[in-house]
């Protein structure tokens, strides 16, 4: 069986055991802990067993059961680690690597899409996918005019299969929680779901990728390829090389960590600035650290390569002067200044009342990689940070439930938790401030009119 919906039954019995094999290990880790293994020992193993079960499921299946698990591989850093140990490799590979379409579809889409004669447009095509993901696979190729080109191919039918992940995930989504501690994994999928259209199609995408291509043509940092040729499930771009942001994560040097995280932070905060739109998938597979010229050894030249615009937030006037004001004004200490802000923009409902320095002291902690000139972005904060969101005994965890995210911020605050996962990931030293003073309106006192509210985007 060659295309994702024709599975569709054998994908939801393993998307449906997943509660299942979740309540039998607990039953297991209850006779373990009878026989006289203590509960933390019994925890561990618990938790490796789930891993090993949860993103093999979620690997296998493509569609929106791996984008899932994409989704939530940014956030491993924030598992204590005796629980991260497990999860890590699962999800390392889930950022990259799926199990390959067979050659005969790879072909029968590219004759459907591009036409009886689609091979006279390359001079070459390999037919062994160089990146599989949640919905297409990414071959090597030449044009017909020498550029080295990437061909994007989507999954036969991966629409339903994406919709009918989604929704079966959405079932079991309570017992996915435990997964990243303080993230409500419910909403994540919903939005998924309302973004499904958008991502499969290719058009959308093309329109993203050369917008950004255009305006970073000539970028020093930054490296968009552009888009050569684009049909419905098939999309072709220029080829870039370069070390994959995992592989960095994995084995890269210090100088390399901090390069490849300061430039993240930099696309982060200037793409909507100069494009008036937000790349909302920031995993590590949708990046890669390029040689910057001549001396491949000049780490501080490097620059970023960007892939993947399926999903992207449209923010003509770039990110929201409301996030950049209250920010400076939490770091001015100006308690009353930023409830009033967050008040007026939904953050706080009018029906709720909160005392402003307890929503100033639990904003502190989050924004203190904004308050110092640089901040090393380690696995041990973020931790830190999770632990005291979710302890159900904290006070940041009770004022936390009664604040509102409006929904036209939900992509902006998925996309920033996202990077700085992967900051975290990356271990390394940001000078975040310099780029929100560059990038981020109203961080900056002059910036200071009255912020207008963001709109809702679709």
């Amino acid at each position: 069986m060659s295309d994702l919906p024709r599975k569709a039954v054998t994908r939801t019995v393993k998307l449906a055991a997943l509660p299942l094999g979740f309540a039998g290990r607990a039953t297991w880790g209850l006779g373990k802990r009878i026989g006289g293994k203590s509960a933390e020992l019994v925890a561990r193993e618990l938790q490796q067993r789930t891993a090993d079960q949860l993103f093999r499921v979620l690997g296998e299946l493509k569609g929106g059961a791996m984008k899932l698990g994409q989704a939530l591989s940014v956030f491993e850093a924030a598992l204590p680690e005796e629980m991260a140990g497990p999860y890590r490799a699962a999800l390392t590979k889930l950022q990259e690597a799926a199990p390959p379409m067979p050659t005969r579809t790879v072909h029968a889409v590219l004759q459907e899409r591009l036409g009886e004669e689609w091979r006279e447009l390359f001079l070459e095509f390999e037919d062994k996918p160089s990146a599989a993901a949640s919905i297409g696979q990414v071959h090597r190729a030449v044009w017909h005019d020498g550029r080295r080109v990437a061909v994007k191919v989507q999954y036969p039918g991966a629409g339903e299969a994406l919709l009918s992940d989604l929704t079966q995930l959405s079932r079991v989504a309570r017992m996915l929680g435990p997964l990243v501690p303080g993230m409500d994994i419910k909403p994540l999928i919903a939005e998924m779901r309302d973004r499904v259209a958008e991502e499969l199609d290719y058009g959308l995408e093309a329109e993203a990728q050369r917008e950004h291509a255009a305006v970073f043509a000539d970028d020093p940092d930054v490296v968009v390829p552009d888009v050569v040729h684009q049909s419905d499930q098939v999309l072709v771009t220029e080829w870039i090389d370069g070390t994959p942001l995992s592989e960095i994560i994995a084995t890269g040097s210090a100088e390399e960590r901090d390069r490849a995280g300061q430039l993240l932070a930099r696309f982060l905060f200037s793409g909507p600035a100069r494009t008036g739109l937000l790349h909302a998938d920031p995993h590590p597979g949708n990046f890669r650290l390029l040689p910057g010229g001549d001396d491949e050894a000049d780490v501080a030249g490097r620059r970023l390569g960007v892939l993947d615009f399926g999903t992207v937030d449209r923010l003509p006037g770039g990110l929201p002067e409301t996030i950049g004001a209250s920010l400076r004004m939490a770091l001015e200490g100006d308690s009353e200044a930023v409830y009033e802000l967050l008040r007026k923009e939904g953050f706080v409902k009018e029906t709720i009342e909160l005392d402003p320095d307890a929503v100033l002291e639990y904003l502190l902690p989050i924004i203190e990689p904004a308050e110092v000139d640089e901040f090393t972005f380690t696995r041990d904060w973020i931790r830190g940070q999770a632990t005291r969101l979710a302890d159900l005994r904290s006070p940041a965890h009770q004022l936390g439930k009664q604040l509102n995210l409006p929904p036209s911020y939900l992509l902006i605050h998925r996309v920033t938790l996202s990077t700085i996962g992967v900051l975290c990931q990356l271990n390394a030293t940001v000078r975040l401030r310099d780029e929100l003073e560059s990038w981020l309106p109203g961080f900056l006192p002059e910036d200071d009119a009255d912020p207008a509210p963001v709109e809702a985007h679709v």
